[in-house]
């Protein structure tokens, strides 16, 4: 069981830092990105289609997105149904349906900041969708602490090493990810982009199949299926985490279905529960539930692409064997790890899992059910490690795997669950004092590391085309720290000047 209070203290701690930094949320649309997600929404809502040409006028006309790659994509192509091309898909439009929709009541209702003919676009509806991105970003965060929680507590059962609550562990590994990875940038900076609410759906998509995988019912496996449903609608490469719970399930029956037993604390019914009918009805409820859920995407697909499946533009930029992998990873301009040191530790931290753990004495984790245990775990760590090594791979097969001029590289954020399970898992491992301290040291430097270069790229210090590491690290550790107030003033009270600055710096 999960020590209830410790698990709230901590989520109400996080939850009251989201609500001190909710001035830091900037409620702006600037990107052909966060166009097209906002486009979906406000196109469904106010007009009941997917005719995009309105929205993207709208947006180039107002000079957010005037440049001549914009016309061209979104205002002179056409799909082969005769529409504006949209890349997104509709899952933020659904998670930011209920936000926008208290906007348009409020608008409706009072007036509030609309001017004639303006019906969707001001800044109520704006703010509602950035306000909801960076909520989804927390919710992330809290469910990101619960499966932390979750497998600590699986780690504690039948260890007599380990007497900590796993709580301390947890909340480091949640407010690690928070401020070192992309995620604090796409919830604060860039929020109406996809990323905080990609991470929100993956983290809901874990949670899920950390319960649904005790008993692997069918119906757990439909709520997991819808769940991997509203997942990919959020966005398309986040279909690949399926692949963790789908590993899980195949080598939980394999392994089930030889030793006729069950792990403790799962479901008691025996092992008829994994023959081979029952283990049908749950792959074809799960399967089937995720189908189901999907359907709005699935119209939205037909409606702009004549067929079930994304734009062609968006087929034709990938490479299926993941020629970019290497790159994505390591490469000093434009990999992960260079962006996100952190990650690294989080991977680390994962691999834990796969290590037999040490008996001790007469604990409970010797003998077969310790055996089981450790199986359980080793499934568990082996479908995390799949969902980080498809995301490297669907990330290394996009022929514009650089990502270019965005901030981090923003298709991991969808991770950010997996990466403080990893985090959580090593900060509890790690017990020496003088251990502890170094790692706890180093990982606050990749903290800053982050924090630095979302300051660059704000401020013009940087290439938002590629780093540049040394030139980087010295403005991390030099510069910015020397610039820091003035620049956490201008951010706060004058936030207009970043987007008015050239490369002139702080």
């Amino acid at each position: 069981m999960l020590p209830v209070n410790t698990t709230r203290r901590a989520g109400l701690a996080v939850a009251l830092l989201f609500i001190v930094s909710l001035p830091a949320v900037t409620p702006r649309i600037y990107a052909s990105d966060e166009i097209q997600y906002f486009s979906y929404l406000r196109s469904l809502w106010f007009d009941g289609d997917v005719s995009f040409e309105n929205e993207y006028r709208h947006f180039y006309d107002a000079g957010l997105a005037r440049s001549p790659d914009f016309h061209e994509t979104f205002l002179v192509r056409t799909t082969p149904t005769g529409l504006r091309e949209n890349f997104g898909t509709i899952g933020c439009a659904i998670l930011w349906a209920p936000f926008f929709g208290l906007a348009d009541l409020a608008v409706r209702g009072f007036g509030l900041g609309e001017a004639e003919g303006e019906g969707g676009f001001s800044r109520p509806y704006i703010a509602a969708v950035s306000y909801a991105s960076a909520l989804y970003g927390l919710l992330a965060l809290l469910l990101s602490l619960y499966a932390a929680r979750r497998i600590l507590a699986d780690e504690r059962e039948g260890s007599s090493a380990q007497q900590h609550d796993g709580s301390g562990a947890a909340l480091a590994g949640v407010l690690a990810a928070w401020a070192g990875t992309p995620l604090l940038f796409y919830m604060y900076v860039a929020p109406p982009m996809s990323h905080a609410t990609s991470a929100f759906a993956v983290a809901a998509f874990v949670v899920c199949w950390l319960a649904v995988r005790q008993a692997w019912s069918p119906r757990g496996a439909a709520l997991l299926g819808a769940r991997g449903a509203l997942m990919t609608m959020v966005r398309e490469q986040d279909a690949f985490f399926v692949a963790g719970p789908i590993l899980d399930f195949v080598l939980s029956a394999v392994s089930r279905r030889a030793h006729g037993s069950r792990s403790p604390g799962t479901n008691q019914r025996g092992a008829g529960t994994y023959q081979v009918p029952a283990l049908f009805a749950t792959a074809c409820s799960g399967a089937a539930a995720f189908a189901i859920c999907f359907i709005p995407q699935a119209l939205a697909y037909v409606a702009l692409n004549g067929r079930i499946g994304p734009s062609h533009v968006v087929s034709r930029k990938m490479a299926w064997t993941a020629p970019y992998a290497a790159g994505v990873l390591f490469s000093p301009q434009h990999g992960f790890l260079v962006w996100t040191p952190l990650a690294l530790f989080a991977i680390a931290g994962l691999l834990l899992l796969l290590r037999r753990r040490p008996a001790s004495g007469a604990s409970p984790a010797s003998g077969a059910g310790g055996n089981e245990r450790d199986a359980d775990r080793l499934r568990l760590g082996l479908g995390l490690l799949a969902m980080v090594a498809l995301q490297v791979y669907i990330a290394g097969s996009v022929r514009s795997w650089t990502v270019a001029g965005a901030f981090g590289h923003r298709r991991f954020v969808g991770l950010t669950v997996v990466l403080v399970m990893g985090l959580a898992l090593l900060f509890s491992r790690v017990r020496a004092r003088p251990a502890r301290v170094a790692l706890a040291a180093t990982i606050a430097v990749c903290v800053w590391w982050n924090v630095a270069l979302m300051a660059q790229f704000g401020s013009g210090l940087m290439d938002r085309q590629r780093l540049e590491p040394g030139r980087n690290a010295y403005h991390a550790f030099v510069t910015i720290p020397r610039e820091l107030p003035k620049l956490a003033w201008r951010y706060l009270f004058a936030r207009d000047s970043f987007y008015r600055w050239g490369k002139q710096g702080p």
